[in-house]
């Protein structure tokens, strides 16, 4: 049997994580330090995948895999400015500062679980847009294939058209999240 848990934070727990985000965002500003707190979260998501960790706690970490793909992922071309946001909402999870450091058994990562549960939803625009250009990618490539002819050549065509389409999709829906309408924390 399962049964959901409802947790209201404070705006004085709101600000904690916000107060990470501002300290990542001043962190990822420096390019070898943004490689590295991209390195070190997908360490840590790696870590998970290895630690016998309640399934409510690894579940929302594991699904924080997504936003090191997006940073990754050559053909989707998050730009600079995107992929620092998304490095410095990363920078929580291995920032030794957290509010329960991750050493302490059991609790370790409860608050990295809640702090995943409000990126995943602060970003979930960003999100839906990477997973709609991963599942075109592989709609397109399944295709071509069909018919037999070679998914490398066009490639960048028939990716930019449908990138771009995401991309102005994705910044419209930022700009109305800023503007009152969605967005509790700063993440841009």
């Amino acid at each position: 049997m399962s049964f959901d848990i409802t947790i209201t934070l404070s705006e004085e727990d709101i600000q904690r994580f916000q107060d990470s985000i501002d300290q990542g965002r001043h962190v990822v500003a420096d390019p070898e330090a943004a490689e590295k707190v991209e390195e070190l979260a997908a360490e840590l998501i790696d870590k998970v995948r290895e630690i016998d960790l309640p399934s409510f706690i690894s579940d929302r970490l594991l699904k924080l895999q997504i936003l090191i793909n997006m940073i990754r992922d050559s053909e989707w071309q998050l730009n600079p400015e995107d992929r620092n946001v998304t490095r410095s909402v990363l920078y929580y999870f291995i920032n030794p500062d957290d509010v329960i450091p991750d050493h302490v058994p059991g609790l370790g990562f409860l608050d990295d679980t809640l702090y995943a549960e409000i990126v995943i939803q602060e970003l979930s625009n960003e999100i839906t847009s990477y997973q709609e250009f991963c599942q075109y990618q592989i709609a397109e490539e399944t295709r071509l294939n069909k018919l037999g002819l070679d998914t490398r050549v066009g490639r960048e065509d028939w990716l930019a058209s449908k990138r771009a389409a995401l991309h102005a999709r994705m910044r419209e829906r930022q700009k109305l999240a800023q503007g009152g309408r969605g967005l509790r924390m700063r993440l841009l």
